[in-house]
């Protein structure tokens, strides 16, 4: 099934600037912001600037520019916030929520960085 963006969800209207973010990183093809509902110390937002509905979406139809950009400006900004481990920093969790089982709150490929405690279990399990 082929995926069908829609262009009035609350990221669109970010990168249109229609809506106002804090941002953190700009590049040609990706806009860091921190998110709004903060659900760790750290808690910021990478989005691609092209109409993508989830991570796999993205990584099957976006061209290897808009890809790379991505990964780099989410490496950027852990290395902007001074969380990399390899620099001193404590660590972060990249997640990326695809879909009604995933909890995926907005049709617009994201992943968020979460850090600045120690986070925890990634899930409870079921009994």
């Amino acid at each position: 099934m082929a995926y069908s963006y829609d262009p009035q969800n609350i990221f669109a209207k970010i990168l249109r600037g229609e809506i106002p973010n804090k941002t953190v990183l700009e590049t040609e093809h990706s806009l860091a912001f921190h998110d709004i509902r903060p659900q760790a110390e750290v808690h910021v937002l990478v989005i691609p600037k092209g109409p993508y509905v989830n991570f796999d979406h993205f990584s099957t139809e976006a061209p290897v520019e808009e890809l790379v950009d991505f990964h780099r400006a989410t490496a950027e900004v852990c290395r902007m916030l001074g969380l990399q481990p390899s620099a001193g920093g404590t660590g972060y969790r990249l997640i990326f929520n695809s879909g009604d089982h995933g909890m995926q709150e907005v049709p617009h490929t994201h992943v968020h960085i979460l850090a600045g405690h120690p986070l925890g279990a990634m899930l409870v399990r079921p009994s």
